[in-house]
């Protein structure tokens, strides 16, 4: 094989990689109805099987990096790609919530290493030059699961049944393991430095006690379980900080927080995305549980939002050279707010073209702003520390998806019962998520954008993406 049919190879594995992992999470949402429907369950008791995915990607991902060195990067690849294909048979073969959750945690054990694994398969294996065209490639791929995820699982449902948006993985990842064995390069096992098994422990610890306090399954003694949590949580987290002061090589480095845009697009993520991460979830059950729509019709519902958020995303750096992160991500997230917000507006009574133009603004709007804030948060680090960043950057957008998931349906749940309307409490879910994301304007206004370097700032969210 050439080189140039070994590097083509490679960037469709990684990106066959990427396609599966972003499918999975937005695939599942327009099923939900019909899997509780299977599995005798109210629909909104459906949060775990998006959290369980999620908060195990958000655990997982750091140690991505450390196995590759470890064991090898065509080895660990192979074995993600393995282990999520199980995962996929798993859930579509589970016959109760709790198998189902399991099941999730598992796909979410090789999903955690998809992207990061993949993304260090192709900086391994190509040119400096070529390096930011074959991000762009497969970059493809992960705008490609949004777009196709609610749609295909709303067919699937409506065409055959709900275990298909799982057994859709089986045949892709059976072609990805070949492929894997064909054309992956097998970079050598480097010395790789320690890893902070404990650091990793004390940070998982936190976000699991934390997701579980927001919706805690006990129903006796709940406000104490869930302060219990609350409080281990932060306990957890705040013990992180000695441990990584004493370690020679920490999970993440402290220093990270002395990069003021760091620290502020940080909150600023996890409080944003906090609420447009309710969205996805809440839109479908509304809409086929409220409004009346089949599976299929949901998810078709979904696709102006993805459309708009593609090609929103070439205005990006325009805007941001004219008038920086700050000023843009102050505006652009009260439109985004503004829009989750609008969605308590639907009813039965909603023209259709109403609903179809806030899903495509807010589509717009938080495609944007997802790559403004991935940008502006790690742009300043220093080399040195930019994997570290990117790494905990990445675990707090999987923890953000998964609290913006308990959250949302926990106020569903608890507005709905306090009514006694299911209408008012989606109503009243929308207005309360969307406020949480208004508070993070307040948030990006403290960010540290001198004017002199906008435009130079500007060329730098052009590469960005979720």
């Amino acid at each position: 094989m050439t080189k140039d049919s070994a590097h083509t190879a490679l960037l469709w594995i990684v990106a066959a990689g990427f396609f599966m992992q972003s499918l999975d999470t937005t695939i599942v949402n327009t099923a939900l109805p019909s899997i509780a429907h299977s599995l005798h369950v109210a629909p909104l008791a459906m949060q775990p099987i998006v959290v369980a995915y999620t908060l195990t990607m958000a655990m997982l991902t750091p140690a991505s990096g450390w196995l590759a060195d470890r064991f090898g990067t065509r080895r660990i690849y192979f074995a993600a790609i393995l282990v999520f294909v199980l995962g996929s048979i798993c859930c579509a073969s589970a016959h109760t919530l709790g198998q189902l959750v399991i099941a999730r945690v598992l796909q979410g054990l090789g999903g955690s290493m998809l992207l990061p694994i993949g993304r260090l398969a192709v900086l391994r294996s190509v040119s400096s030059e070529q390096y930011v065209a074959a991000l762009a490639f497969i970059s493809i791929a992960g705008q490609l699961g949004p777009i196709a995820g609610p749609t295909l699982g709303g067919w699937f449902v409506q065409a055959a049944t709900w275990h298909w948006i799982f057994l859709i993985n089986v045949p892709i990842g059976v072609v990805g393991l070949y492929a894997v064995q064909r054309f992956l390069p097998s970079h050598d096992t480097a010395a790789a430095p320690p890893f902070d098994f404990i650091g990793c422990a004390l940070l998982s610890l936190s976000m699991s006690a934390f997701s579980l306090a927001i919706d805690a399954p006990v129903a006796t003694h709940r406000a104490a379980w869930s302060a219990g949590l609350f409080a281990l949580a932060v306990v957890s987290a705040l013990a992180y900080i000695p441990h990584a002061k004493s370690q020679r090589n920490p999970l993440f480095k402290l220093s990270l927080f002395s990069e003021p845009n760091f620290s502020v697009g940080l909150i600023g993520n996890l409080v944003c995305r906090i609420g447009s991460s309710a969205v996805p979830f809440l839109v479908p059950l509304l809409l086929q549980l409220q409004l009346g729509y089949t599976p299929l019709n949901s998810g078709l519902m979904m696709l102006p939002a993805a459309l708009a958020g593609t090609l929103a995303k070439r205005w990006i750096a325009p805007l941001v050279r004219r008038y920086g992160y700050d000023t843009f991500l102050l505006v652009n997230t009260v439109i985004v707010g503004s829009a989750i917000v609008a969605f308590a507006l639907i009813s039965r009574g909603t023209p259709l073209v109403i609903e179809i133009a806030i899903l495509a603004v807010f589509g717009a709007a938080n495609s944007m702003q997802f790559a403004a804030m991935n940008s502006v948060t790690l742009k300043d680090l220093s080399h040195a520390d930019a994997g570290s960043g990117n790494s905990l950057f990445s675990m707090v957008q999987m923890l953000a998806i998964g609290l913006g998931v308990s959250i949302g349906g926990g106020l569903v749940k608890l507005f709905s019962a306090q009514w006694d309307s299911a209408a008012l409490g989606f109503r009243l879910s929308f207005v309360c998520v969307g406020v949480i994301t208004l508070l993070s304007a307040w948030v990006f206004r403290h960010l540290d954008e001198p004017s002199g370097t906008r435009v130079m700032r500007g060329q730098a969210v052009q590469g960005a993406g979720r």
